[in-house]
């Protein structure tokens, strides 16, 4: 994943970075319905981008192989006027978009997966900066509220939520994390498929970021978060998985050259096998039978994912 790696990041590492540059070398490559969409907002404007790397038996081409959809969550690729070059939250539309550049490469080549794949995410290279403990983060020129609803206006049966997760004390590794599956409320036990997934790309011992009720809250409500990696699991009912780039110390948002190339190709390495797996039926998400039965003993939970009083 290198080569697809260091290609984005050339592109999005510039002080004119846009969301055509990408369509367009996505579209070189085979991806479909390629979108665009100018945001403004209080604090800024990002070019929001959209594509699909279509399967065999996916619902673009009338099938009923599983949809996973990736999100690249970020505040900004940059901190400009205030911080020169591409910040550490970057990491997150970097790892995406590099998965999303390597199955369209695949599909090009003749592998193609059984069900479709929605990558999704923003391209802001002059984002503000918040307050945060431990360190700085970015902000989102965006509303993260409007930033979410984009993020899952197309169907899927999976997301798989990529950000930068380096700002904390609670992660001290350096490399890549996976979070518990959320759906509906419920914070679930560590999906057995991705562990194995994780372990198969790395070849160590899989790693599991703890989440809190807090962090599947929506942003805005004055809780502390973790970071928004979990913000995609708020407006959908489909299972939410983070995928979380970590650090041994706490790197702050907008620090730039904090970029670790090879450990972003190894969470872009996972998303790609994890599409290739989900898409085929081969990985599981949350036990459907288990969750059922957490339902009927707890009931509803759609007041705290839903952000509901």
């Amino acid at each position: 994943m290198l080569k697809q790696c260091m290609e984005l990041f050339e592109l999005l590492d510039r002080a004119d970075a846009t969301g055509g540059a990408v369509a367009e070398l996505m579209e070189r490559h085979g991806a479909a319905e390629v979108s665009v969409r100018h945001v403004r907002g209080e604090k800024g404007e990002t070019d929001f981008i959209r594509f699909c790397i279509p399967g065999e038996r996916g619902r673009s081409a009338g099938g009923t192989a599983p949809t996973i959809g990736i999100v690249g969550r970020l505040g900004g690729l940059g901190a400009r006027p205030a911080v020169k070059g591409f910040v550490s939250d970057g990491d997150g539309a970097l790892c995406a978009l590099s998965a999303g550049l390597k199955l369209a490469e695949m599909r090009g080549h003749g592998d193609r997966l059984q069900g479709d794949v929605v990558v999704c995410t923003h391209i802001c290279p002059n984002a503000p900066v918040v307050p945060h403990e431990p360190v700085l983060l970015m902000g989102s020129p965006v509303e993260d509220g409007e930033m979410c609803r984009l993020e899952t206006e197309v169907p899927v049966d999976a997301i798989l939520s990529v950000d930068t997760t380096k700002g904390n004390r609670i992660f001290c590794r350096r490399g890549f994390a996976i979070t518990p599956t959320v759906k509906e409320g419920y914070i679930l036990r560590v999906s057995e498929s991705l562990l194995d997934i994780m372990s198969r790309v790395t070849g160590q011992l899989p790693q599991a970021l703890p989440i809190t009720t807090q962090d599947i809250t929506p942003y805005g409500n004055g809780i502390y978060h973790l970071n928004s990696i979990m913000q995609p699991s708020c407006r959908v009912d489909a299972p939410v998985v983070g995928v979380a780039i970590t650090t041994e110390t706490a790197v702050a948002g907008c620090a730039t050259g904090a970029t670790q190339i090879m450990d972003v190709g190894a969470a872009a390495r996972f998303l790609v096998e994890t599409a290739k797996d989900f898409t085929a039926g081969a990985c599981q998400f949350f036990d459907a039978e288990e969750f059922g039965r957490l339902k009927e003993l707890y009931g509803d939970r759609s007041g705290l994912y839903r952000g509901k009083p």
